[in-house]
C-alpha cells in the first residue's frame, strides 16, 4: 500500500480528517466493511453495508482530475446496486473546489438531501465542520431513510472508539444530525 493517508491529508482540511490510527483500527476491525481502494491517481475509502455505502473519502490526483477518472470510480460503485451516501462540503468563496465538488456529484446523479442537518465539532482542531448530504440510489430513496443511513454510520465510522483514540467522548448523534422541519411557502 503506498502511503494512503499522507494523500489525503495533503488535500482535505484537518477538520475533516481522522487520525491515521482512527484508518487503522476501523479497517483492522470493520474489515471488509470499512475499505480502501487506492491506484496511482486516487484513493477511495468507504463503509459498506447490505442497503448502503458510505464514501468517507474520494480524490483523484493530479493530471488525471476533471478527465472522468472519479466518474468512472463512482461508477463501478453504483455497480454494487446500493444506496451510494456521502458528506460534501457546502459551497464558499474561501475555497474554490467547493462548488467544483457539488457540481461533480450533481453530475454523477447525487441529491442533495436538504431536509438533513450536519453539523459536527472535530475532537481535535475543535472546528465546526458543517456539511451536506448527497445521495446517489438506483431507486427511489426518501430523506428520513438517508437520515438513518448517516446516522449509523456517524456511530459505526465517526464515533468509533473517540474516546479510546482522543480521549474525549464523541458528541452524540443527535447533536450532529438531525431532520429539519419541512418549510411551506
Amino acid at each position: 500500500m503506498s502511503d494512503w493517508y499522507s494523500r489525503l491529508t495533503e488535500y482535505f482540511p484537518e477538520k475533516e480528517m481522522k487520525s491515521k490510527r482512527h484508518f487503522e483500527l476501523l479497517f483492522q476491525e470493520k474489515q471488509g466493511i470499512y475499505q480502501l481502494l487506492e491506484g496511482p491517481d486516487y484513493v477511495v475509502v468507504y463503509f459498506e453495508k447490505a442497503d448502503y455505502l458510505f464514501i468517507d473519502f474520494i480524490i483523484v490526483f493530479g493530471s488525471n482530475r476533471g478527465k472522468g477518472r472519479g466518474s468512472v470510480i463512482l461508477n463501478e460503485l453504483k455497480q454494487k446496486g446500493k444506496a451510494i451516501i456521502l458528506e460534501v462540503e457546502p459551497a464558499t468563496p474561501r475555497d474554490p473546489d467547493s462548488e467544483k465538488r457539488i457540481r461533480f456529484y450533481e453530475k454523477n446523479g447525487f441529491l442533495k438531501m436538504d431536509g438533513i442537518g450536519y453539523e459536527r465539532i472535530h475532537v481535535v482542531t475543535k472546528e465546526l465542520n458543517k456539511m451536506d448530504i448527497f445521495c446517489w440510489s438506483p431507486v427511489h430513496t426518501p430523506e428520513h431513510w438517508v437520515y438513518d443511513r448517516i446516522k449509523d454510520t456517524y456511530v459505526e465510522v465517526h464515533a468509533f472508539k473517540v474516546s479510546e483514540l482522543y480521549g474525549c467522548n464523541p458528541q452524540h448523534v443527535s447533536e450532529v444530525l438531525w431532520l429539519k422541519e419541512p418549510t411551506y411557502s
